[in-house]
Parts: C-alpha cells; structure tokens; sequence
C-alpha cells in the first residue's frame, strides 16, 4: 500500500509517492492555480508509477493551497508535515528552518518529530524565495546558478532594506553608482542569512539544525548561515519535498 503527499506552494507543487520510504516525487510549477497544478502533481505520480487507486490508502494535502484540493482525504497544516518529513531524513533534527516561496519559518521538535513551537513570517515576502527571485531579476543574473556564479571571496555589498520593493530599489542605485552586481547580490544572500539568524531566536533552537524549503538548495545560502549559527545545517537531498513527505508520512 502506498500513500500520496502533496505540498502546495506558491511557486512549486510537490508530490511524493510514499510506502514507509519515499517510491517517487516530483515537482511542478504551481501557476496561477494551486487546486489544478496540485490535481496535475497526483496524476503525473500516479501515471509515471503505473499505480493503481486502490493501493492507495491515502492522499494528505499541505502547503498554503490544501484548502483547493477536494480530491484529498485530509488536509493538514504544513507546519506539522514539515516536522514529521524532516524527523524521518533526519531524526537527530531538534529545529527546522524552511525559507519557501512566499514564506519563512522555525519548528522546534521533539525525539519523536512532533511540533514543540514554531515561528512563521508569512506576512512579509523578506528573505523568502520570491525575495531572492525579485532581486535576480533585478540583477539580471541566473538563480538557479548562483553558487556557481558567486564565491565567499567577495565582498558583499551590505543591503540596508529586507522589504522587496525598497531592496529593489536600493539595488538599481547600487548599480546606478557603478557597484558590482555579484557584490550585491551576494549582500542580498547575506541578508537572508541575517533574516534566518534573527527567526531562528524565534524559538528554542537547538542541537542539529535542518534547512529545508527552495533557498536551501543554495549551498552558499547554507554556508552563510551556518556562519552565523556557528553549527553545521543539515540540508536533505531534495530540500523541497519535506512538506510533502511529511504529509506521505501522515496518511500512511
């Protein structure tokens, strides 16, 4: 038997295939509708496995889009799947920092992986992954390629202002005065390495810390943050499909 994880973000949908490991996953671009990329996540699945319904016991909905899906058996808060996914890849995890798409938060969990307390910032899009997108657009620089493209050797242009829409425009005056822009996007990470500092002290963090979400793809990101915490960050090999892991996990 088998159960179906699906974490809908803002800017990507994760699906994983789940049979007390992980069968299969898969991410796709959530688009302008959270209910269809999700509906479009669970068949792709289900297809590219050649599963049958009736071995799925069930299908658990997450991320800020569960509340679209009416095909789920159950739909339940990512805070708490983000907490089960992360326990299972790692069970020595005690805090769990996730910078998402529209969104950052800190969980606190215990030996068996349940919630102690948690910090989310989901009203301000400050150091989240649509943050770091707006910036490289701005920059007009790759960010699927930025550990490739910058280097802890620079210096980092400091970034006075957290909000999107000021931080864009410090930047173009940045550019403006003739500052190199690796320079400043390399402040910008630096920044969001501040911002995971500051919420991190949201909660009781400690011992081993997990980094999951988009952002956390970014080795440099992990690098610098790992500065700050003055500890090693543990990051999954797939840091986006936590959420849907653990959800996987919930309706198994």
């Amino acid at each position: 038997m088998y159960s179906i994880g699906i974490d809908s973000g803002s800017v990507a949908t994760k699906a994983v295939l789940f049979n007390g490991q992980i069968v299969d996953s898969i991410i796709i671009p959530t688009g302008w509708s959270p209910k269809e990329s999700a509906k479009e996540a669970y068949n792709k699945i289900i297809e590219r496995n050649n599963l049958d319904k009736s071995k799925i016991k069930k299908v658990i909905g997450t991320g800020y889009g569960r509340i679209s899906m009416d095909f789920i058996d159950r739909a339940i808060t990512e805070i708490t799947c983000h907490a089960k996914g992360m326990h299972f890849l790692n069970p020595n995890i005690r805090t769990i920092l996730d910078i998402g798409g529209q969104d950052s938060k800190v969980i606190s969990v215990d030996e068996n992986g349940n919630v102690l307390d948690f910090f989310m910032n989901d009203k301000c899009a400050a150091g989240t992954g649509r943050f770091l997108q707006v910036m490289a657009v701005t920059l007009n620089m790759d960010i699927d390629n930025i550990d490739e493209e910058l280097n802890e050797e620079l210096t980092p242009q400091k970034i006075s202002s957290m909000c999107t829409v000021f931080a864009e425009s410090e930047i173009i005056s940045l550019l403006a005065k003739g500052i190199d822009k690796k320079s400043i996007f390399l402040g910008i990470l630096e920044s969001i390495g501040n911002r995971a500092f500051s919420i991190l002290h949201k909660v009781n963090s400690k011992e081993v810390i997990g980094f999951s979400g988009g952002v956390a793809k970014s080795n440099l990101v992990k690098n610098i943050i790992e500065k700050k915490v003055k500890k090693e960050i543990y990051v999954p090999d797939d840091s986006q499909i936590v959420g849907a892991l653990g959800a996987a996990i919930k309706g198994f």
